[in-house]
């Protein structure tokens, strides 16, 4: 398997850079137990869902399990816990095109012994028209489950049912009416607690839009019933200017590392590429004399000191795989998927995955994350039976490029539709692909195995595909698609980074 090229964030000498988890990773909530830190984030469309990663020092992170094989319906910013030795995600699912299953949001929760498993299947808590939730043990020795508003509501000691119903808990703290922001949008609660007071974190100013919207806020009680004390240095963090490295950041979680320093780890696009999502960062916190978390760091562009660990530097590895296995989570997921989505593929000489749909709009692609700014994906398929299948980068079922294969004619893909553009090509049931993406200008290849790559005659530009032109808050990422009545096989998929290249 290639996994090569792809630069770690941790640079060797005792400092790293961000993102610490490259790709769409957004909405970040990180539990720490004992000297390992778990991170899991919002999973949105994908089977399966709630992808879980395990590290020693918050810079090096490991894949670990996919806590949700079958969601709900779209997953929204959940919330990662323990409490009294067993772990919970606390998940908002919100209503989505391909599942009826609910018809607001609604916060569901799961549990296990521990982060890697194994997780019972998901259960209504009871809380309605609520998104973002986030736990915390009062002083009254109670649990409470707060969510997007900030509203609030009292948990059953087990943890899984609310038992009071959502009231009003802390209207937040106002930013000037000049900044430019999306919206006010008070969300994303994560608590901690220091010195006898919980602290508060949440986000305003909107996750999308302005590169300058997204914030840090922090507020403080001695009684998680408030009243709430903002923080005198509010934001804690900010993009105060679209020249800076990362946008929109935001979204954080407060905590203190293994060896007593404090972290903070929250999400941002890469300036100018907000088509790979919005990716995990993290910063150090230091305290002023007053008790207040600040965040020292004014550019997180360049290299910080990373926590204390001595470890091995450890690159998140490209998503290349010969599918000896089915690296679910890992490396692949489903787009929009189905009741047992995964029953559609198996493994036979490769990925044969059974088509289903007319186009890639309505296949339920394997997606997998794209991390660089510039890199190639290639794959061979051989189709059988009436299918046809192909390579993709794909945001969602509204827009995708790439191109298409049916054993007679190649198709191509641009904007969420299938184009005029006719590639020639001899018919046969094997082809390569391969798309290379350019800081946003994607060319196509193909050919027969054993023949010559033939560049297409058309280019794609795909800058705007990403969550402020599209209303969706995804990521433009490479994916196989098969679709028709047959199969397609997939064979040695890889993604390579320029010499160079990577993260930098």
């Amino acid at each position: 398997m290639d996994t090569t090229l792809r630069a770690a964030s941790d640079l060797g000498d005792g400092t790293f850079r961000n993102p610490v988890l490259p790709g769409d990773r957004p909405d970040p909530s990180v539990l720490r137990i004992g000297d390992q830190y778990y991170l899991t984030y919002s999973s949105f469309d994908a089977a399966p869902g709630l992808t879980i990663w395990r590290s020693p020092d918050l810079v090096n992170w490991t894949f670990v399990t996919c806590a949700l094989q079958d969601p709900v319906s779209t997953v929204f910013a959940p919330d990662l816990v323990a409490h009294e030795g067993r772990v919970y995600l606390y998940i908002p699912f919100i209503p989505s095109a391909w599942s009826d299953a609910i018809s607001e949001p609604e916060v569901w929760v799961m549990h296990a012994d521990s982060p890697e498993g194994p997780w019972t299947a998901p259960e209504p808590t009871g809380i309605t028209g609520a998104i973002d939730p986030g736990h915390v043990v009062g002083e009254d020795g109670e649990r409470y489950l707060f969510v997007n508003g900030i509203r609030r509501c009292r948990l059953s000691r087990d943890g899984l049912r609310a038992v009071t119903p959502l009231e009003p808990a802390y209207d937040g703290w106002r930013y000037p009416d000049e900044w430019v922001t999306e919206a006010y949008a008070l969300e994303g609660p994560k608590f901690f607690r220091r010195d006898g007071w919980i602290y508060l974190v949440s986000a305003v100013g909107g996750t999308g839009g302005p590169a300058t919207g997204h914030m840090v806020i922090v507020a403080r009680s001695r009684s998680v019933l408030g009243p709430w004390q903002n923080s005198p240095h509010n934001p804690v963090a900010r993009t105060w200017s679209a020249a800076e490295a990362w946008w929109s950041r935001g979204h954080a979680t407060i905590l203190e590392g293994a060896d007593g320093g404090w972290w903070m780890v929250s999400h941002g696009y890469r300036n100018g590429f907000r088509t790979l999502g919005r990716q995990t960062l993290l910063e150090p916190i230091e305290w002023t004399e007053d008790g207040w978390p600040v965040a020292p760091a004014t550019d997180l562009g360049i290299p910080l000191a990373k926590p204390s660990a001595a470890t091995t530097p450890l690159a998140v590895p490209a998503p290349s795989d010969d599918f000896a296995t089915l690296a679910w989570g890992e490396r692949w997921v489903f787009d929009n998927p189905g009741p047992a989505e995964a029953d559609r593929a198996r493994l036979d000489d490769g990925l044969v995955l059974r088509g289903t749909g007319s186009s890639p709009a309505d296949s339920s692609p394997l997606t997998t994350w794209a991390m660089d700014a510039a890199y190639e994906i290639e794959v061979e398929l051989e189709v059988r039976g009436s299918a046809a299948g192909g390579l993709l980068l794909y945001f969602n079922d509204r827009m995708f490029f790439g191109i298409g294969w049916d054993g007679a004619a190649m198709q191509s893909y641009a904007g969420g539709i299938r184009t005029h553009w006719r590639e020639p090509v001899e018919p046969g049931r094997t082809i390569q692909l391969r798309l290379v993406n350019d800081e946003h200008i994607v060319t196509g290849w193909h050919r027969i195995p054993g023949g010559e790559w033939q560049r297409h005659g058309v280019r794609y530009d795909t800058a705007g595909a990403h969550s402020a032109t599209m209303n969706d808050l995804k990521s433009l990422r490479p994916a196989l698609f098969a679709t028709g009545a047959g199969e397609v096989v997939f064979r040695r998929f890889r993604y390579r980074v320029p010499a160079g290249g990577g993260i930098r």
